[in-house]
């Protein structure tokens, strides 16, 4: 995926390696997405940067303070994100952009060893349903009590579990946003509802039974 460069950036150097997470290591709010865009995280090396689907990101998590700035396009471009973290179910750009079930698992222990690492984070958003399937069977193989049968995946959906609250989104995708399946309101509304989420009282965790 990084040899064939799109023509825009051509005389620049992808990155072309797995992708990893980005963010505040004590974030309340984690963001699970599918994968690295080829041209976007792919190139530069930062998870939904130098994309539109970024741009579309970026400038919500700006407009909710979860951001300094309202776009990313580069690794030293000075963004920080406070109280937030964004990974992806998968860390290597996808033929296509299409994960398969076998790629996601094989990132599954980036995934889980993340979630084990944000101890702070109560609230998590999955950004579509590849994300929803992934953070789903990594809470459920950390020992995370989920309801069952599992709620079917739909935006703004929120499912509370001992570990954390998720919220499901619509993915920033260009077939998304330029449809209008997903607006600026919309995303809005789901980082809005995290910041109110993660600002109330949290309830004590319960304890692991010893093995």
């Amino acid at each position: 995926m990084a040899r064939d460069k799109r023509a825009a950036f051509r005389d620049e150097e992808y990155w072309g390696r797995p992708v990893p997470g980005f963010g505040d290591p004590r974030a309340q709010l984690l963001i699970v997405g599918l994968a690295p865009a080829a041209h976007g995280a792919n190139r530069t090396g930062r998870m939904f940067t130098g994309d539109r689907s970024g741009d579309f990101l970026y400038a919500s998590l700006h407009r909710a303070g979860y951001a300094n700035h309202p776009s990313s396009v580069s690794r030293d471009d000075g963004l920080v994100l406070t109280d937030a973290y964004i990974t992806a179910a998968v860390r290597c750009a996808p033929p296509a952009n299409k994960p398969t079930p076998e790629e996601r698992d094989r990132c599954r222990p980036f995934l889980d060893r993340e979630i084990a690492l944000l101890d702070q984070v109560s609230v998590i958003v999955a950004l579509g349903a590849f994300a929803y399937e992934a953070l789903w069977s990594a809470l459920r193989d950390a020992g995370t009590d989920l309801p069952r049968p599992r709620p079917r995946f739909g935006h703004l959906v929120e499912i509370p579990t001992p570990r954390a609250t998720i919220i499901g989104c619509f993915h920033p995708s260009q077939q998304n946003t330029f449809t209008g399946k997903l607006t600026e309101p919309m995303l809005d509304a789901v980082f809005l509802r995290a910041r109110a989420l993660t600002r109330a009282p949290r309830p004590p965790r319960p304890r692991r039974r010893s093995q």
